[in-house]
């Protein structure tokens, strides 16, 4: 039986934040802005999706004073780490059950012609 895929990962702008905190270090972290910048959000549309991740427990994020500027860091959390593999096994165990053949491209059925030429039958 393959598990269920995690629907709160499975959202695409989800997902592409926890493979994108994935790929960092354990415990490291992007800055709001830098993670908004690599991905192409909105800053609304990026404050939505972190907040239903942190809500999850899947990331954290940290508020930083210097002076006047305040600074948002966003890291991948133990849970969201082990979320994510679980993700991923289950899209492989979904996937692994596709034939070799389904995937690859099938080519179009040839005729030889009276001539010997070999072509797509139309």
């Amino acid at each position: 039986m393959t598990a269920e895929l995690d629907p709160l990962i499975h959202v695409p702008t989800r997902l592409k934040i926890v493979a994108t905190l994935a790929a960092l270090p354990d415990g490291d972290g992007l800055s709001f802005t830098r993670l908004q910048d690599m991905l192409a959000l909105t800053p609304g549309n990026l404050i939505i999706q972190l907040r239903k991740l942190e809500d999850a427990g899947y990331i954290t994020s940290t508020k930083t004073r210097n002076g006047a500027a305040q600074k948002t860091t966003v890291a991948l959390t133990r849970k969201g780490r082990a979320a994510l593999g679980a993700y991923v096994q289950a899209l492989r165990d979904l996937l692994g059950g596709l034939a070799a053949d389904a995937a690859a491209p099938t080519r179009p059925p040839t005729e030889t012609s009276a001539g010997g030429v070999t072509r797509a039958r139309q």
